[in-house]
């Protein structure tokens, strides 16, 4: 079964810092993108970051405007966990954080990353941040 299950979220302060993780299993990332979203309630989700793992090596990252120079996504050489390190984040009230495996060209629309193809999706986790 594929899966993926995420973990690390919580509450913290304004310009703090929160690692992430996601759980893969049940599926080969190899020629697909691996990255993570983030959807505030009653809002539409908002691609955050992707890496691209290619047969052989791993590709380059993006990441949304909101977050470059704050949010990193390490590559990992496991091939069965993705990372998500948040620093000095913002206060932007409650998100839920989607870990997803994508397929397909990455473009930017508003500053966010939009994706053609979600093929495997997280349940997410909850990461509240407070003035």
């Amino acid at each position: 079964t594929e899966q993926l299950v995420e973990s690390g979220g919580g509450s913290v302060q304004a310009g703090g810092s929160l690692r992430l993780s996601c759980a893969a299993s049940g599926f080969d990332r190899h020629g697909k993108r691996t990255g993570w979203f983030r959807q505030a309630p009653g809002k539409e989700r908002e691609g955050v970051t992707f890496i691209y793992y290619g047969p052989k090596n791993v590709g380059n990252s993006a990441y949304a405007d909101f977050v470059k120079g704050r949010f990193t996504i390490p590559p990992d050489k496991t091939g069965n966990t993705a990372y998500l390190q948040m620093n000095d984040l913002k206060a932007e009230g409650t998100r839920m954080y989607h870990c997803a495996i994508v397929q397909g060209p990455i473009s930017v629309y508003r500053g966010a990353l939009k994706v053609q193809v979600v093929e495997i999706w997280g349940n997410g986790t909850s990461v509240t941040i407070s003035s």
